[in-house]
């Protein structure tokens, strides 16, 4: 339990491989050299000491999804991971909340500019002028509750029994602001709480119920779920601390409930890439809406993208030397996660390593993975893929 524990403090600053086609599509979609180098960097990454047990990549084009892997799914099994694995997508979770209340912004049911004071009205008081606006584009400046030291103390002390969601921000409620809302940007995973609840208010559901309805169930994302206890569905893509040796599994030790709106869902890489790319080309919202989720500024997602990162409404905008990807990072225990889209959706990358890598902790290891990341998406948007 120890060594269990120890994991999740990690998560509170919160083999040869193989390569196969699935859906429409030739068997070998992709620039062959790009690809290889690819297959190679993720070997190197998985055999590296400390690194994750296990890697895969997806690259979606249209119809097709070509799937690099690399290691182990789960390391008791020697199983390799596949696309149809669930997995938790930590951070990117944030781009679903972005998705649903985006299109409850299109359909005239919230605005980007309703305030917090509105609708949340229990929420503390100089919390009442933050927009759905600056909720979304990470300008509120309220306190990461994921910071804080109490919460930290909760998660040791009931890791599989999370609490409301409204809790979540109890432990930042008392804070100050960290700037004047709408000025700065400050990545926060108080803010996609914020706004799932806004979304409550605004429709009188859970936000379990209007993510399903609104943005799962439209995009025919049927492995894609928010659960709120430990589990996962099988088959699933083990997550692991590799601070021990051998990596202890932590994939089931944290209940989803405690990052919620801001990290708590499960989905496929397959899923994953639909919704990616799904919510790069606008699905989920009109043109308008679109537009104002598109307004880029300075800022970086957690952890880092490739290249040259802007933030936007829930996305984020990486612009690399091969060309200009939208979407999201995220990590947890036990995960790291990369999804993103060209412009029009048509492309897609994923990549999700069952280890939690930060620049922080590991940051030799951290530049690997980064490097397969660009490496991923220049495969991605590579003019030889068809």
């Amino acid at each position: 339990m120890l060594r269990r524990r120890r994991a999740l403090v990690l998560l509170a600053p919160l083999v040869t491989g193989l390569c196969l086609s699935l859906g429409v599509g030739p068997a070998v979609a992709h620039d062959r050299p790009r690809t290889e180098a690819l297959q190679s960097a993720l070997d190197d990454l998985v055999q590296q000491p400390g690194g994750p047990p296990g890697a895969i990549v997806t690259l979606g084009r249209g119809g097709s999804l070509d799937v690099l892997t690399a290691g182990v799914a789960d390391t008791a099994t020697g199983r390799r991971p596949e696309a149809g694995d669930a997995m938790r997508v930590a951070s990117v979770a944030k781009a679903y909340s972005a998705a649903t209340a985006l299109r409850l912004v299109s359909q005239g049911v919230l605005s980007l500019d309703d305030a917090i004071g509105t609708r949340l009205p229990d929420l503390p008081r100089a919390w009442w002028p933050i927009t759905l606006r600056q909720l979304l584009g990470h300008t509120s400046g309220i306190p990461d509750f994921s910071r804080s030291d109490d919460f930290r103390a909760e998660v040791v002390a009931s890791l599989t029994d999370p609490p409301e969601p409204r809790h979540l921000l109890s432990y930042v409620e008392d804070e100050p602001l960290l700037s004047t809302p709408g000025t700065e940007y400050r990545y926060s995973n108080s803010d996609n709480v914020v706004v799932a609840l806004l979304i409550e208010s605004a429709t009188g559901r859970s936000y379990a119920d209007v993510l399903h309805a609104e943005v799962l169930r439209p995009a025919g994302l049927t492995a894609t779920s928010l659960p709120t206890g430990p589990g996962l569905p099988e088959p699933h893509v083990s997550g692991y601390d590799v601070s021990e040796q051998p990596p202890e599994d932590v994939s089931t030790v944290l209940a989803a409930g405690w990052a919620w709106a801001s990290g708590g869902v499960v989905s496929t890489p397959a899923d994953l890439a639909r919704f990616i790319g799904a919510d790069v080309r606008g699905a989920f919202t009109d043109r308008r809406t679109r537009a104002e989720q598109f307004r880029f500024r300075p800022g970086s997602s957690e952890p880092p993208g490739p290249g040259e990162n802007s933030a936007g409404l829930g996305l984020f905008r990486y612009d690399t030397r091969c060309g200009t990807v939208y979407g999201h990072t995220g990590n947890t225990a036990g995960y790291t996660q990369f999804a993103a889209a060209t412009a029009t959706g048509r492309r897609t990358v994923t990549v999700p390593v069952n280890a939690q890598i930060t620049p922080s902790t590991a940051p030799g290891l951290f530049e690997r993975l980064h490097d397969v990341v660009e490496l991923a998406t220049c495969a991605a948007v590579s003019p030889g893929r068809r």
